[in-house]
């Protein structure tokens, strides 16, 4: 098989096959061992390579005190110098690099209020309410043809409602990346491409050229002066990514976004998407990727109503496995004991039973890091006191920083919020084990 679903990898195969810049390597285990494995090896050629450079700079200095190739060792000796010379070193695979630009967004995100919307006798969506918060990551799953896309248009603005009403703050800069990749110009060069959006994009080291965005997304210099005619389809869909993200916005919404990517491509997508400064709201099939982007899901259960749970993909399958548990137990009460004792049963099981605690995969992660995070955004603001000072005399650049240094105490504030939470929850998590 031929896969880009990692979970899938993971439960069903026994042998990865990797094929890299031409040669193909064989792994014995699943997804998780192939990476493990794929990191020693990568280990191991860069070892062989430092001491092919090692053994290359002693033969180069023995060749300069002048020796010749009068002898059979000698020339045996040259020879292997230039055997070390025209090796290769180990070919590194090319990656995406990402950075997310910084937009300002107001208190005001993205608000639904009691939407409905059908196609013909069919209801896809009723009466839905949901205000999005700053910085949430959700996670839209359901079968097909349940309503999930219709959900993503509505909430950017491409699809009105039949019922209800959706409000949008001023501030929001929304950047919609739909599942089939819409008609480009296939005559256009790809720089030009994303010249049309934006000629420059901002990021936390300063402006970047649609050029240098192109080459950190993996277009050579000869693919940027291509037609897209040229393009294959994953690299067209990378090309349409790349000119979503370079018109900055701050309210991403991916309607399967890793159909079609690389495995590469969609792990730096993810790390992309964990610092994204901004809302992202996302469809996909991809169980990994949910796992990664994810802090809550919304299913839809098949009757136009969609059900709430907290944290990624994982948590959604456990807390699904948890209302199994409980129907179970329903079912056996309702078995063993007559309709009045069931009341009297239902209510002392509610009543005593003990709900574990637990961080859900997203808070695991956050609490690790968090300290770190704060500290950082500490940093920053006191970097910026400083430079408020230097620039006390210049009025733009002041007006400049004191704004920025607003922010990051905004986001400082809601990270200590945040410390305080997990901090609770991991103490009452010690206290239940112990």
């Amino acid at each position: 098989m031929v896969t880009h679903d990692r979970y899938f990898l993971d439960k069903v195969t026994n042998k990865i096959l990797e094929i890299s810049h031409g040669q193909l390597y064989g792994y014995e285990g699943n997804y998780s061992k192939f990476l493990e494995m794929k990191a020693q090896r990568e280990e191991m050629e860069l070892a062989s390579e430092r001491k092919r450079q090692s053994v290359l700079r002693m033969e180069l200095e023995w060749a300069k005190r002048g020796c010749r190739a009068r002898s059979t060792k000698q020339k045996a000796r040259l020879e292997r110098l230039d055997a070390l010379k025209n090796a290769g070193g180990p070919v590194k695979d090319q990656t995406v690099e990402l950075e997310s630009p910084e937009t300002r967004m107001g208190k005001k995100t993205v608000e639904l209020h009691h939407v409905s919307k059908s196609y013909g006798d069919k209801k896809l969506i009723e009466d839905f309410s949901y205000i999005v918060l700053k910085n949430q990551r959700l996670g839209i799953i359901g079968p097909n043809g349940c309503g999930k896309s219709t959900l993503l248009k509505i909430m950017a603005g491409l699809l009105e409602p039949d019922e209800g009403r959706v409000e949008t703050g001023e501030t929001i800069r929304m950047g919609y990346f739909a599942q089939e990749v819409p008609d480009m110009n296939t005559e256009q060069r790809v720089i030009d491409y994303v010249k049309d959006i934006a000629e420059y994009i901002p990021t936390k080291d300063g402006k970047i050229t649609a050029s240098q965005m192109l080459e950190r997304f993996l277009f050579t210099p000869d693919m940027q002066y291509a037609p897209v005619s040229k393009l294959s389809g994953g690299e067209k869909k990378r090309l349409y990514l790349l000119g979503i993200l370079q018109a900055a916005p701050n309210f991403l919404v991916l309607d399967e976004a890793s159909n079609d990517i690389d495995i590469p491509t969609i792990t730096i997508l993810e790390d992309y998407l964990t610092s994204f400064p901004g809302i992202v709201v996302t469809v996909s099939h991809d169980r990994y990727f949910l796992d990664n982007v994810s802090d809550r899901i919304f299913e839809f259960d098949g009757s136009g109503h969609l059900q709430q749970y907290e944290g990624g993909y994982t948590d959604y399958l456990e807390a699904k496995e948890r209302q199994m548990s409980l129907l179970d137990d329903r079912e056996s009460i309702d078995k063993i004991v007559g309709n009045e004792e069931k009341k009297t049963l239902k209510k002392d099981w509610k009543q005593n039973h003990s709900v574990k605690l637990k961080f859900s995969y997203k808070e695991q992660k956050e609490y690790e890091t968090i300290n770190e995070d704060i500290e950082a955004l500490e940093e920053k603001i006191a970097h910026l006191e400083d430079d408020i000072m230097s620039n006390a005399t210049n009025s733009a650049k002041l007006s400049e920083l004191t704004e920025k240094k607003e922010q990051i105490e905004e986001e400082l504030e809601e990270k200590m919020e945040r410390w305080v939470y997990l901090s609770d929850l991991a103490e009452k998590i010690e206290a239940q084990k112990n």
